[in-house]
Parts: structure tokens; sequence; C-alpha cells
């Protein structure tokens, strides 16, 4: 059994409590160890630490702050296969996933923002009889609260910025992906990381969570999860007046036009459609394909992915793995179900599926595509976080606008054609926060990442980051002519 503890104050401890969480395998369905419940006293006890830490974080030169961070992205990368081995045990999802983007990635974040905070630059704006310049100060404490599905690389996105900027940081994993944000703190204690600088805590949302978002001492808030919870952060934090970062659900479009790179389009959706089990945030769940190649690609996509079968996620060769949870593994199904309802023909896969030996209870299910189905569909226009994809044929491009931008999300599309025209018109009115043209899930870690609509608000990455978790200060400075 591994139990997992909270990262207070330089410290690793339980619940005040006592009380513990079971945390579950998802390719076998046994518990395989506990976390801490912990409650508003211990993110109390964090927030005291984290506001202890503050001043001295908050002077320390952004050289050394840099050479901290550095010394975490290494024993990150030190340490690559016992993180990869733990988030696919903690996750479900393949070891070649974990081990190739996962932790890669989140190595990747920490050493962006270490580098990063030593060339972050203010303005400066003389004139004639005055000079205007911006400091960037840190916030205080802040929080931070990432999700499950891509454990690791979502907690390092928040949390890197953060602590470059200078602010301390209390952050709450998910309690159903805890393992490797407990390996980080370890990873940051042996890096020299001061105590109280970053404070980790488990449990569950309304507890832990909503602990972080009512305190008072908490000076902002970047959240990755559900919409509706962000709605509910909004509602708490906005009439604090403050700051906020959410990057919230996706129902995203992949539009293939007949002049794509058939080849390239056709690989690349069924990666888009399935990776990680179809539990990404941007993973093209509504494939809407020109009717001039519509059966052609459709019966090429189904026969690729009637291959795709659910295996043990510490095989190399597993291409999906586990669902992360029973209750989530239901709610994927139910719209199956739905979808039946609403008219769907189900064209492969849909099912719950049984491995054998010790994974028989694993939350495994086959990769599933749906036709037939209006584009305003409660199947179409609902978030379902699975490996479920809808296809829909068309005809022009401003007939597929309409149904892509027809959801109350907005957060990436993807574009495949040859005629760059197509891909720039079609591109600039599309209502999302990111566009890929010809590709997917290709991250450069300077440009500006989240979404519009009920996908979120703010941005994520880059210089945006690090504007989030500084506050701006005009100087002015008056200059007496001689």
């Amino acid at each position: 059994m591994i139990v997992i503890s909270n990262y207070i104050n330089g410290q690793f401890v339980p619940a005040a409590n006592g009380a513990t969480i079971d945390n579950y395998n998802p390719a076998t369905g046994k518990v395989y160890g506990t976390i801490p419940r912990s409650n508003a006293a211990d993110i109390q006890l964090a927030m005291d630490a984290a506001a202890a830490a503050f001043p001295a974080w908050s002077n320390t030169s952004t050289d050394k702050r840099s050479a901290i961070l550095s010394r975490i992205a290494d024993l990150i990368a030190e340490r690559l296969e016992e993180l990869a081995q733990a988030e696919s045990l903690d996750n479900g999802k393949p070891i070649s996933l974990s081990r190739s983007v996962d932790i890669p990635r989140a190595e990747s974040n920490i050493r962006f923002f270490a580098t990063g905070i030593v060339h972050f630059a203010s303005e400066a704006h003389p004139n004639l009889d005055h000079i205007n310049y911006t400091l960037r100060k840190p916030l205080g404490v802040v929080g931070c609260i990432s999700p499950w599905n891509l454990p690791l690389y979502l907690f390092t996105w928040k949390i890197a910025p953060a602590l470059a900027a200078g602010n301390c940081v209390v952050a709450k994993p998910s309690e159903i992906t805890p393992y490797t944000a407990y390996l980080f703190s370890k990873i940051c204690a042996d890096a020299g990381l001061p105590a109280g600088v970053l404070n980790i805590v488990h449990g569950i949302g309304p507890e832990a969570c909503e602990a972080i978002v009512q305190s008072n001492s908490v000076k902002a808030v970047s959240f990755t999860g559900g919409t509706a919870t962000g709605r509910h952060i909004a509602s708490v934090l906005a009439p604090k007046f403050k700051k906020m970062s959410l990057e919230l659900g996706g129902k995203n479009a992949n539009i293939i036009f007949d002049d794509c790179d058939f080849d390239k389009a056709l690989a690349t959706t069924v990666r888009s459609s399935f990776a990680n089990q179809g539990q990404i945030c941007l993973c093209g769940s509504r494939v809407f394909i020109q009717k001039g190649i519509y059966e052609k690609f459709k019966n090429a996509l189904v026969e690729k992915v009637s291959r795709i079968k659910p295996g043990a996620p510490s095989d190399d060769n597993t291409k999906m793995g586990a669902l992360v949870s029973e209750p989530h593994l239901n709610k994927v199904l139910s719209y199956v179900a739905l979808a039946k309802e609403e008219g769907g023909i189900i064209l492969c896969g849909g099912e719950r599926v049984q491995l054998d030996g010790e994974y028989a209870n694993g939350y495994f299910m086959l990769p599933t595509i749906i036709e037939n189905l209006p584009f305003t569909c409660r199947t179409n226009q609902e978030e379902i976080f699975g490996p479920v994809v809808t296809l829909h044929p068309f005809d022009t491009e401003d007939d597929v606008l309409a149904m892509a931008n027809s959801t109350e999300y907005g957060l990436a599309a993807s574009i495949w054609t040859e005629n760059v025209s197509t891909a720039h018109r079609v591109a600039g009115k599309l209502e999302t926060g990111i566009v890929w043209v010809n590709c997917w899930l290709e991250r450069d870690l300077r440009t500006p990442f989240g979404g519009v609509k009920q996908s979120g608000m703010g941005r994520e990455g880059g210089w945006e980051a690090l504007r989030f978790f500084t506050e701006p200060q005009n100087v002015c400075i008056s200059v007496p002519k001689k």
C-alpha cells in the first residue's frame, strides 16, 4: 500500500484529522494506496506556511529562483521512469504515453519558466517631461488546482510560473490521481526549494479546493477542470475582486476538407480522437468531413479504430489504457446510450471491455465512433471526455462553421486543408482560443493557451502566465527641464 502525505511547510504530514481516501488503480479496479482527506484546517496550515515564506521567496533573486527550478527540472528528468510508472498506475494511461509525453512535458514546463523568468521584461515609456515604467510584483499566496487527466503535466503548468514569479503556492492535485504530485513534492524538497514556498494538500474538492477558494489569504486561483466548478469558483472570487484563471471544458471540432492530406489527416484524427482514452480537453470529439471524401474517410477511420484494443497500461505496446475511474466510465457509457436514443448509429465500439486476469475489473472501454446525429443534440453539445467521437458530413465552409461554433464551448479546433486561403479564412472565423492547421497538440510553451465562451477565461503559457501571477505597477517619474 502506497501512503501519500501532504507537503506543508517542507514537511510530509497526514491530514490533521487523520482521515484518508482510498486510491484506486483504474486498470485493476483495486485500491493500491491512500491519500489524506484534508479539509480547511490543513489548507489554513498551508496558507500560513506560504504567507510566512513569501517575504523571503519574493525577495530571492530571479537567478536563484531560476536555479532552483532548473534543479527541479533536472530531477524530473532523472526520475522520468519512476514518475512515468506512477502516472500510468494512478491514471490508467499507457506507460508509453506517460513516458513520452506527460513526464517530459512536466519537465519542459518547469525548465521553460526557470529560464523565462530571467528574460521577463517590463515596459518603459519616456517622453520629454516624464518617464513611466512598469514593475511586475508577485501577488503573494496563490492557489493552483489541477485535474486528473494529465496530472503532473498540468500540475507543473500552473506551479512553475507561480513560483518563478516569486509567489508562494498552495496546490491541490486531483484526489483521483495524486501520486505524481506527491513524488513531485519529494523532488522539490530534494532540489532545495525553501520550506513553505510550495505546499501540496490532498483531498476532495468540496473540502480542500473550496477552502483554497474561500481563503482570505489567497490572492489568485488558477484552476483547470469542469465548467460547473469553474462557474462556482468565479462566483466566489469575483465579488472579492481576486484574480482567476479558469481553463474549463471543450467540445472541439476537427474539420477535414476534401483537399486534405488524406493519410496524415486520418492518422492524426485517430490520435486526436482517442489519445489518453479521449480524456484530454483538446481532443477532437466532433469530426466534420467534407462530403466529397466523407464515405472514404469514415470507412478508413472505422477500420483503423476497430483495430485499437485496450490493454494493460504497463505494456509498452498498449495504445489505449483504462478510463480514470468507474464513475467516469459509467458517465461516458451513458452518453453512448443517449446517442442511440438521439438516433445515432454506432459504427464501432460503444461498450465496456473486460480484460483477462488481474485487469478483469479494470475500467476499459472500446473506442467509439457514432454517426447520424444532429449537430444540435446533447451528445454533440455536451462534453463527454472519453473515447467517443461523432462524424458529420458538410458541404461548404459556412455549413461547417455554423456546426463547429454551435456549442457553448470554445477551446480548440483543427483544420485539415492544403489551401492556405481556406485555412486562414476558417481559422479566423472559428470561435476558439486555439486552432491547429494540419496538425494537433503542437504546443509551443511561448504561446497563450486557453478558450473562449464556457471553455474558460484568461490564458496560461508563456508571458501570459507570468503576467497572471504578477501585479503590474506603473511608476511615473518627473524629469525636470534644466
